[in-house]
């Protein structure tokens, strides 16, 4: 039988894609953080990025196909789940009952309409083109990312979608990463408390990671 075919198999899909979009948040986070060294730092490394160019776009391409899969059967589980819950669901779980876990497919929903703002706004530059990367170079004649994000973070309604989308990030991963702990095997009744405040405490410091640059922009302490 194909392994897409069965539950546990598409729940693993769930995991590893997960888990690998996990592994580029970090990795996403620990290139922006250049942002705090200023233009010498975030324009330096987008510079350096734009130098691979096509495998650039080969390794986007290949993640939104990780997103897609991820969304598709996460829907998909979803909506099996609803349908073959009995009416009387006399017991739960305290981790379906939790808030993450009721939330995911808003959440998700809300991740994945991020993301396309996101890329709008700071990829292709097509929101506020006025603040383009692409049309201002800082000293050494690179594209000034550093102005663009500065500025674009000074606007309020851009920082609050920036801090209310990563919110919905954190409580996304809070039950991802132990949903996927779990779907891998890698835990037991022992071990579950433990996992599930890992988890929390991933999602919080992903959190706080991300919303420290909307938050230091635009409060003055980064200029």
């Amino acid at each position: 039988m194909n392994m897409l075919e069965s539950s546990v198999g598409r729940k693993l899909v769930m995991s590893v894609t997960g888990l690998s979009m996990i592994a580029f948040v970090l990795v996403h986070l620990l290139g922006n953080t250049t942002l705090f060294y200023g233009p010498d730092g975030i324009n330096a490394y987008a510079e350096a990025l734009h130098r691979f160019g096509a495998l650039v776009w080969a390794f986007r391409l290949l993640l939104l196909t990780v997103l897609l899969l991820h969304v598709f059967y996460g829907i998909q589980l979803t909506l099996e789940n609803r349908a073959a819950k009995p009416r009387a669901y006399a017991i739960k779980s305290s981790r379906a009952t939790t808030l993450a876990g009721r939330s995911m497919v808003w959440s998700g929903l809300l991740i994945g309409g991020f993301i396309f703002f996101h890329l709008l706004h700071f990829t292709l530059q097509l929101i506020n083109p006025e603040l383009a990367a692409g049309r201002h170079f800082d000293s050494l004649g690179r594209p000034d990312v550093f102005m663009m994000v500065v500025l674009s973070f000074r606007k309020m309604p851009v920082s609050l979608l920036y801090l209310g989308a990563l919110a919905a990030l954190g409580l996304h991963l809070m039950h991802s990463l132990q949903g996927a702990v779990q779907t891998l095997g890698l835990n037991n009744e022992r071990t579950l408390p433990k996992v599930m405040k890992a988890g929390v405490l991933a999602a919080i410091l992903i959190f706080l990671g991300y919303a420290a640059f909307p938050i230091t922009v635009f409060t003055g302490l980064l200029r």
